[in-house]
């Protein structure tokens, strides 16, 4: 189960990058007001993600409960940061055909959908599989 939440955090982090790294190089930290996300959001569920994988790690190669609740905890408002970008980025995405005012495309509107359905999804997985190696199921 351990290496299982590993693996899918190691995805959900990958298709994350891809993300970010779209929504950067579009203008998300360059164009203040063009994206429905703000930069402490953005990056804010990034540091709170990285610093669980990074936890996460230590906890498979040292071991330790807390260490693994710890992790489990900060997933908690990663979830709830990235489900808050997911409920920004849907109207954008059904109003695409309408252009903003300026004729410009949000940033994150440049997400690819199967990366953010995927990243979702195994994103759930992640947090399900955290849990249940937790709780010391599978073990």
């Amino acid at each position: 189960m351990d290496i299982a939440a590993l693996i899918a955090w190691l995805v959900t982090a990958g298709g994350g990058f891809v993300m970010l790294g779209t929504w950067i190089a579009k203008g998300g930290t360059r164009e203040p007001g063009s994206s429905r996300f703000s930069p402490g959001l953005v990056f804010g569920h990034f540091a709170l993600a990285a610093v669980g994988l990074v936890l996460w790690i230590v906890y498979l190669v040292a071991g330790g409960a807390v260490l693994a609740w710890i992790a489990f905890a900060l997933l908690v408002p990663v979830a709830l940061l990235g489900f808050t970008m997911l409920a920004r980025w849907i109207p954008g995405r059904r109003a695409r055909t309408a252009s903003a005012p300026d004729g410009k495309t949000a940033p994150e509107q440049h997400f690819p959908v199967v990366v953010v359905g995927a990243h979702g999804l195994v994103a759930v997985a992640t947090v399900v599989l955290v849990l249940l190696a937790a709780l010391g199921l599978g073990s």
